[in-house]
């Protein structure tokens, strides 16, 4: 089994890229929001909704440890100055790693002026119907910059499956293949 966790901030690519590794690769893809839109429209965004993405995503991420498929793909905004999300990381990491699997992870980081186009592409905006609101989503993109360290400083991740790429001028079709020949997927 193969886990995949791509990471990055807000519109910095995440999605698009694991959507063009599944392609190339047996890995499927779990992007983060696939929770959070199925809850948004019951609780919006709540304590309810994250405690709910939550539970929702460990129960997946248990049954495909233990299933046959070959591998998944996540994608998750890790805020570096937060312990709460060190300790889910590490959570979702021991889940793969119990059942022998291999964890991988794939930082993204992208030029701030990018990631602002990036915030409302068709592909992005199809996928997550809570960042239909441009202006909204634009302001919880910087607020979130202000709040939160969505990127690594050198040295703080000291996995032997890591890679940090700079995706500001890069596919995602070329990010995906440089992650699939890292990492032989």
């Amino acid at each position: 089994m193969k886990f995949v966790l791509i990471f990055g901030p807000q519109a910095v690519g995440k999605m698009t890229v694991g959507h063009a590794l599944e392609k190339t690769t047996e890995l499927k893809l779990f992007h983060n929001h696939m929770t959070i839109e199925l809850l948004h429209p019951f609780f919006g965004f709540s304590s309810e909704t994250w405690r709910l993405t939550e539970l929702f995503r460990t129960e997946i991420f248990e049954a495909v440890s233990k299933s046959n498929l070959y591998g998944l793909i996540f994608t998750y905004v890790w805020a570096f100055n937060e312990q709460e999300d060190w300790d889910f990381v590490n959570k979702i990491c021991n889940i793969f790693e119990s059942t022998g699997g291999d964890v991988y992870f794939v930082e993204l980081e992208a030029d701030f002026e990018e990631r602002i186009v990036r915030n409302n592409t068709p592909h992005r905006l199809e996928y997550k119907p809570t960042k239909r609101n441009i202006e909204q989503s634009e302001l919880n993109l910087k607020i979130s910059m202000e709040k939160y360290r969505l990127n690594s400083t050198d040295g703080e991740i000291n996995k032997e499956n890591y890679i940090k790429i700079n995706n500001t001028n890069l596919s995602p079709e070329e990010v995906a293949n440089i992650i699939k020949v890292k990492f032989e997927l």
